[in-house]
């Protein structure tokens, strides 16, 4: 589904349902529907010409007639949903026997003929809707030959002036790009010369800085040139820019593309050359550009610009631009407005000439980001006012609502929005959907994935799950740079080896909230009611506690069209009456406190409903009737004293999330789920031990938490049958754990995440964790009673593991050696805990180049570690050999050796860390802490 088509891409495939389905639809009513078909196929198709067109360009008839057709399918939507449900009776009661049973029945073959002349009615003024609006717009239509067209004009080149005037905190970034391309650096793809890919958010200043570097060095070549490229690229004209600035006595008018590729590379074989290829889109027109650029002996160097990753990576040699710091952000922000009244300071901070406006530069400043053309854009918009905090505060509240009505906002937002029209539609609608979210919220990935599952935004994909075309929207959007990955406590990315969080940047948020508001797909109700309501409201964020002007008219008439409503717990006072919002399918209301209302009075009535978040409310029981939500794909109920669910959660048979946490107890026929793919925490004990067989019939299932109070041999049965399994977690209760329990399971070929660390002990190394058979496994967690040398190494070859903890039982099996972590093994390693090795492990050159956190836990025992690493008889473990480490720990274990050698491996351990460039924290035995840099836990 995309937001310019409205409803369309999922109404249509209904439309065809309702042919070919029993619903006894009468000869009129079927000849509306297949009107109704012809007519939205051939508005979508031209709703999907119209989307193609930025919105400042388009015609406001298309505009208008746009508008229409959205708001008119999601109405046609609503009537036919509302039918199915109608027509097919709803849920059938668990229990309904007898006399009552026979009424039920008898009352629903009466129902029957009134629901069918009731959409036959509702049919009829559907088609006639639908042909007036077909018919407005033939009826107003301008030929497009009769109205003279603006001329547009990029307006990067609108702040090209204040980039170069205003080249703040440039220069590290600047020679840190030239030093790259002008010394040796096995981080820059080479053959006989360089590349680098600058890749960065839109705003951020990457045609700024390769410009800067392109006219400080481009005099040490034989030739050099700067070319941009942009979005729609005329590779002929390039082609002809480009030679013109390597040889302006060049005369290549009459050449065509062929012949202009040929004689650059003649022109360029034997020359030392430097070109800028500036704003790539597709690595497509990259890799023609680059065919034009010859790889020759005298050396070459070429930079490339481009706002996403994959381009630079393929490119080759990607430089990620940061964002200014808040010292040069404030430096740029003040002497742009303030001029010679901001003179510079060698402080650690830039001060404000007024102190007044110290507050509301800093909100101003972090909305920025850091992004130097948001920072240019608001101190434009502030040179120009009196130097007042309310006016300042004023402006700075009116950014993103469309109230600000300034030039420069509107020149920042279109080069934003390049980034925006670029992307596929689909991507658009999930990227709009964000503007749910308040600013700076950490958005979990699995909740905003399973919003855009409930609300039909994913395109389905035969061989993949809905929930696993969600994750490629999300990986993609980042990649776009229109997301933000967040670090997690660690400082890495990706927690487990998977991206879970992600963060909007306030001016994209400005932006996708214009967009919304304009296109009535989101309404936010924040603190300063920045969305203004339409008579219609779609989608509903209620994200403060004040009462708002919607609010406090009532919402029974303003909400009966909502699809999605999301409450953020300032707002819970807020929650509106659900009994009104009967096509509702999203409804989140995380971590709002419903102990004292009765907000979930209705919930049994929300027939539409999809997506049901209640994490963390305080509530203690679920509503039985929620077994009614019969297309119910997600139930999170995590973080609530809720003993059992209700039994008639079983019979929601189109669910495919349900997470509780491990003290709530799931009632019998949990096996009737069997659209389950995630499910969690499942305990099971002497009671439910049943459970397990039922676990075995959730064949879909991709993610599973369990938790056993002692081992049971019925689950290694289970686990065979469940072969789409991603993601997999069984702990057992402390001292029940199993020896052996899983060595005859073999894992599918899709493992990512695997904890069995506190559910059983793996006799060996299973001989399935190799990188050929689990070439995706990113988290492992296991606990292996006999290693040997040849495992680790094998371990060491899994291409994709990030996280690893390791527990060995050698020294009970009289396993009395030391390990070797060897060159090039684990190369994708973040986080390493290995536990009881309790014999030294050494870490040899090139191992584990991305380690940030090491833990051996105890280490080693302090006599059988002398002169390990070592020839002088000291110790070495080798962990100057792991660039990247952040944090290391160990426990020494001290039996036996006298006072003296404990010291002495103290010791070594110590001027490891601070001679290590990084100076990692380190723990000794006795916890105590040296050489105190950044600590990332």
């Amino acid at each position: 589904m995309e937001v310019v088509t409205g409803a369309l891409p999922s109404l249509l495939p209904k439309l065809a349902e309702l042919l070919a389905g029993e619903y006894g639809l009468q000869k009129e009513v079927k000849g509306g529907i297949i009107f109704l078909q012809a007519e939205l196929e051939s508005m979508q198709g031209a709703l999907k010409k119209i989307s193609k067109t930025p919105a400042d360009k388009l015609d406001d008839q298309d505009k208008i007639w746009a508008r229409k057709v959205r708001e008119m399918s999601y109405d046609i939507e609503d009537t036919i949903d509302t039918y199915m449900v109608r027509c097919k009776g709803g849920r059938k009661p668990a229990e309904q026997h007898g006399f009552k049973e026979a009424i039920d029945r008898t009352l629903k073959w009466f129902r029957q003929p009134m629901i069918r002349r009731k959409i036959a009615t509702e049919i009829r003024e559907i088609k006639s809707h639908v042909e007036e609006v077909a018919m407005r717009r033939d009826r107003y239509k301008v030929n497009d030959t009769d109205v003279a067209k603006p001329v547009a004009i990029d307006p990067r080149l609108l702040f090209a002036q204040y980039e170069v005037k205003e080249l703040v905190g440039i220069d590290e970034a600047r020679e840190e790009v030239i030093r790259i391309l002008m010394e040796g650096n096995t981080e820059v793809s080479k053959q006989h010369g360089k590349i680098v890919s600058i890749v960065g958010f839109g705003g951020l200043g990457k045609t700024t800085l390769a410009d800067v570097v392109y006219k400080k060095i481009r005099a040490r070549f034989d030739c050099s040139g700067f070319v941009s490229v942009s979005q729609t690229p005329d590779l002929k004209k390039l082609y002809k820019e480009l030679l013109y600035d390597l040889d302006k006595t060049m005369n290549v008018e009459t050449l065509d593309e062929r012949r202009l590729i040929e004689l650059l590379r003649e022109f360029l074989q034997d020359k030392r050359y430097f070109v800028v290829v500036d704003d790539i889109w597709d690595i497509s027109v990259w890799n023609m550009i680059r065919c034009a650029l010859p790889d020759n002996d005298v050396g070459y160097t070429i930079i490339a610009t481009t706002r996403i990753s994959d381009v630079a990576e393929q490119a080759g040699g990607a430089y990620k631009l940061k964002p200014l710091s808040p010292y040069n952000s404030r430096k740029l922000f003040f002497r742009r407005i303030f001029g010679n009244e901001n003179k510079d300071s060698d402080e650690e901070t830039v001060k404000c000439p007024y102190k007044e406006l110290d507050e509301v530069s800093d909100r101003i400043l972090k909305k920025c980001g850091g992004v130097p053309l948001a920072i240019i854009t608001m101190a434009s918009l502030l040179a120009c006012k009196v130097r007042n905090k309310m006016e300042w505060y004023e402006v700075y509240n009116s950014v993103g609502t469309g109230m600000e009505n300034n030039m420069d906002v509107e020149n920042m937002r279109k080069i934003l929005s390049f980034s925006y029209y670029e992307l596929p539609s689909h991507l658009r609608t999930c990227l709009l959907y964000l503007s749910m979210f308040p600013e700076d919220f950490e958005i979990d990935k699995d909740r905003l994935i399973r919003m855009w599952i409930a609300e039909g935004f994913i395109q389905r994909d035969q061989g993949k799950s809905p929930f696993e075309i969600g994750e490629f929207y999300f990986n993609e959007l980042i990649n776009r740079s229109m997301i933000q990955p967040i670090q997690d406590q660690y400082g890495m990315l990706y927690l487990y080896g998977m991206l879970n969080n992600c963060r909007i940047h306030d001016m994209v948020l400005d932006l996708i909230r214009s967009l919304s508001s304009e296109e009535n797909f989101v309404t936010v109700l924040s603190d300063m009611d920045s969305t203004s309501p339409s008579n219609t409201i779609r989608r509903l964020s209620l994200q403060n506690g004040k009462k708002s002007h919607v609010m406090a008219q009532g919402t029974g008439n303003l909400l009966q069209h909502a699809r999605s409503v999301v409450v953020f717990p300032s707002a819970v006072a807020q929650v509106p009456a659900l009994g009104s919002c009967r096509v509702l399918r999203v409804l989140d209301l995380q971590d709002c406190n419903l102990s004292q209302t009765n907000s979930l009075k209705y919930l049994g009535n929300l027939y539409q409903l999809r997506y049901l978040s209640l994490y963390s409310t305080h509530i203690s029981q679920l509503p039985e009737e929620i077994g009614n939500l019969q297309f119910l794909q997600t139930l999170d109920v995590r973080s609530n004293p809720i003993s059992i669910l209700p039994s008639s959660v079983v019979e929601l048979r189109n669910l495919m999330c349900l997470d509780f946490e491990s003290i709530t107890r799931v009632p019998n026929g949990i096996g009737n789920l069997t659209c389950l793919e995630q499910l969690s925490w499942l305990c099971i004990d002497g009671s439910t031990i049943n459970i397990i067989e039922e676990l075995g019939q959730l064949t879909e299932l991709r993610q599973l938490c369990i938790l056993l109070d002692k081992w049971n041999d019925k689950l290694l049965e289970c686990l065979h049958k469940l072969q789409k399994i991603m993601d997999l977690v069984i702990t057992v209760h402390p001292g029940q754990r199993s020896i052996g329990g899983l060595d005859a399971w073999v894992a599918p070929r899709h493992l990512r995440f695997l904890d069995t660390k506190h559910g059983c002990w793996f006799s060996t190394l299973p001989t399935w964790v190799n990188p050929s058979f689990v070439p995706v496994l990113s988290c492992l967690l296991i606990s292996v009673r006999e290693l040997h040398q040849v495992d680790l190494d094998i371990l060491g070859r899994l291409p994709a593991l990030c996280f690893l903890q390791l527990e060995v039982d050698n020294k009970n099996l009289g396993i009395l050696q030391g390990l070797i972590v060897s060159p090039c093994s684990f190369p994708c390693l973040e986080l390493c805990y290995f536990w009881e090795f309790v014999w030294p492990v050494v870490f040899q050159k090139g191992a584990m180049p991305r380690l940030r956190e090491l833990r051996l836990e105890p280490l080693f025992y302090v006599r059988e570690a002398r002169g390990v690493g070592s020839s002088d008889g000291g110790l070495d473990l080798g962990l100057g050999n792991l660039p990247s480490l952040q944090d290391v720990r160990a426990e020494l274990l001290c039996e036996g050796p006298s006072e003296e050698e404990a010291k002495q491996a103290k010791a070594a351990l110590t001027h490891a860390a601070k001679m290590h460039p990084n100076h990692p924290i380190h723990e000794s035995d006795d916890g105590s802490w040296t050489d105190s840099a950044k600590r990332l836990r």
